[in-house]
């Protein structure tokens, strides 16, 4: 037996996303458009009677099997059974993206992680990859909105973006700058 707090999650976030292709699927077979929401809490609460004893493996399978059995069972019920009626379901062929609200919050995620990246940036190198990035200003243009040289926003561009990679990827974020060693007093030139 699935407890009830379990059981009410994988409603909402597995069951509730397939409302929209549940109600088209029963307007499209079903010839009263009055009874097409009742019957979609119907499907909904035997949906919910039959999880009570085990989540199943691919719901939007399950959730339109319940709803072609159930308005089946409701045609009979009703005694307005023309073969038509019957004969009219259409095969549970439902396109439906299993994966959409994993990849939705998984974008969610990353676009979290990568302004957490930008938010290390130093302010200058920060608002020139806005800049480029998000508003899709040219060099030029973000050169002339900051009042620096197109050379300045190349470099900073290029630094920035080595920084969010590098946070993006699981380091530090920080900039990081070629360090050339300084010639010192006692150093004879060649």
């Amino acid at each position: 037996m699935i407890d009830d707090f379990d059981l009410n999650a994988w409603f909402v976030r597995e069951v509730l996303p397939l409302e929209p292709a549940l109600t088209s699927y029963i307007r499209r077979n079903w010839r009263v458009a009055e009874d097409v929401l009742e019957l979609r809490q119907d499907i909904y609460e035997h949906s919910l009677i039959g999880a009570r004893k085990a989540l199943p493996a691919n719901t939007p399978a399950y959730v339109f099997t319940v709803a072609r059995n159930h308005l089946i069972n409701h045609a009979k019920r009703a005694r307005i059974v023309p073969i038509e009626t019957v004969a009219d379901f259409e095969p549970l062929q439902v396109e439906i993206d299993m994966f959409e609200t994993e990849r939705a919050l998984g974008a969610r995620d990353e676009l979290r992680h990568a302004k957490e990246g930008i938010d290390k940036l130093p302010p200058k190198c920060r608002e020139i990859v806005l800049l480029q990035k998000v508003d899709g200003m040219t060099d030029r243009q973000a050169a002339e909105s900051l009042g620096v040289s197109v050379e300045t926003v190349r470099r900073q561009i290029k630094l920035g973006m080595k920084a969010l990679i590098d946070h993006m990827l699981g380091g530090s974020g920080k900039i990081v700058r070629k360090t050339y060693p300084r010639r010192s007093d006692h150093e004879v030139l060649p």
